[in-house]
């Protein structure tokens, strides 16, 4: 790749430069949840030239899925959510290594997860035991890693923030994982995306979605990966 000839990502290196754009391709991202915000995190870093994406995903695209979901369409409704991606991903760069895992994970098998060379894992599943055990598992094998907490029920993308888990607000899932990291007495940064927005209130258990939230959460977790690899 060259800085004088055109190619897909001459825009992005226009911004971040050649070497930092040949040091992306050298990373590997671990994504677990590839739905509304997990289909936009990969969205993003398959733009941004990211080498390899590993995606973790069991659930196949739903009807449900259209309303925020980048993958869901009419044209591929039951179709596996990693399948999907991998074909849409090699549609965007080729060059780009996908590995799969269509599993659902839980703290049973989440040592599988490990068995990959991860720079980054984006923790956007919607499991509260198996958000737990990554944070305890990233830090003890010193894996950057972010979560995603809630974005059910909400309406405004602007309410989104990239904060240590302690300076969360009107995050019903970061007052779980607030807890759990002062039961368990954890002392170091713990990252996560979360939004200061109440929750609206449906009277459903099932929270709602919209397009904007998980999708701008999605980006927000791309970027912020990104120029983490770029300040390292």
């Amino acid at each position: 790749m060259t800085t004088n000839k055109q190619h897909k990502f001459i825009r992005t290196e226009k911004v971040i430069g050649h070497d930092n754009l040949k040091k992306l391709s050298n990373k590997s991202v671990l994504i677990l949840g590839c739905g509304g915000v997990g289909g936009y995190v990969i969205e993003s870093l398959a733009r941004s030239n990211i080498g390899t994406l590993i995606l973790v995903d069991y659930d196949d695209i739903e009807v449900s899925n259209i309303n925020r979901q980048i993958i869901a369409l009419n044209s591929n409704i039951g179709k596996s959510k990693v399948d999907a991606f991998e074909e849409r991903i090699k549609d965007i760069n080729s060059d780009c290594k996908i590995l799969k895992v269509k599993e659902f994970i839980n703290i049973d098998n989440l040592q599988e997860l490990f068995k990959f060379k991860i720079d980054y894992l984006v923790d956007a599943c919607d499991t509260v035991s198996t958000k737990k055990a990554i944070i305890k598992e990233c830090l003890k094998r010193k894996i950057d890693f972010i979560s995603c907490m809630g974005t059910g029920n909400k309406l405004d993308p602007s309410k989104l923030e990239i904060v240590d888990i302690r300076k969360t607000t009107n995050d019903p899932l970061a007052r779980i994982i607030r807890k759990y990291v002062k039961d368990e007495n954890i002392k170091e940064k713990v990252i996560v995306l979360s939004s200061r927005e109440l929750p609206i209130k449906t009277g459903e258990r099932t929270p709602g979605s919209t397009a904007f939230v998980p999708s701008a959460a999605g980006l927000l977790i791309g970027s912020y990966i990104v120029r983490n690899f770029i300040d390292k």
